[in-house]
């Protein structure tokens, strides 16, 4: 059986589609996923990166790309009213209903994603959406309580000790594969390309010097 952990952030559209496809991708494969929540803002502010939303041409086209492929995968999904949100309220839910290990199960963060993008345009964050959702997943821990927000820091430095610079991110075998077309890297190396097996992966990503600015 195969462990994959999935690092996620709920106000991405490209998290929420590829926790979506996830079980698609991996048909037929013995696996189990880990569910990772992260602060995306935390990997940008380490490296030093403006998001997707903050450069309007880039905000336009990753809405334009992300309607295609949902509608391409046939994947119901609605832009919330304000974006991007602060998801800290989210993400403390998804770990205040984590358990011992702070790991929410698959329906907690289908419940997450689905509050977002699933949430016929309304506001992520209104006070009686957010109240609603609190009252249904039922966190065993308090969701603004010291440990829990610690928990969410802790994990967003653990995730930057991996390498990780974007959401989705799919930790298998030591390897990283980032967003929703990374899904196929995934399965392909589950399955055993021949490309993996050789030194491809290492030599593609070896350092090249060039221009540094």
């Amino acid at each position: 059986m195969k462990h994959l952990d999935f690092w996620f952030d709920p106000v991405s559209p490209y998290a929420y589609l590829a926790f979506e496809r996830l079980p698609q991708v991996l048909e037929g494969v013995s696996y189990h996923v880990a569910y990772r929540p992260l602060l995306f803002a935390g990997l940008l502010r380490h490296w030093g990166q403006r998001g997707p939303a903050e450069i309007e041409p880039k905000r336009a086209w990753t809405f334009r790309q992300v309607a295609w492929l949902a509608h391409r995968h046939g994947i119901d999904l609605q832009t919330p009213a304000s974006h991007p949100f602060n998801p800290l309220p989210l993400l403390r839910l998804a770990l205040a209903c984590g358990g011992h290990d702070g790991r929410p199960n698959r329906r907690v963060v289908e419940a997450l994603f689905h509050h977002v993008w699933r949430g016929g345009g309304a506001e992520a964050l209104d006070p009686v959406r957010l109240a609603a959702l609190r009252e249904r997943l039922a966190p065993e821990a308090d969701p603004e309580g010291d440990d829990v927000k610690q928990s969410l820091r802790t994990a967003t430095d653990a995730a930057i000790a991996l390498g990780v610079f974007g959401v989705p991110t799919v930790v298998c075998d030591g390897r990283l594969y980032w967003g929703l077309d990374g899904l196929d890297l995934l399965r392909a190396a589950i399955d055993g390309d021949a490309w993996f097996e050789r030194d491809a992966w290492d030599a593609a990503a070896r350092p090249r010097p060039g221009v540094v600015r």
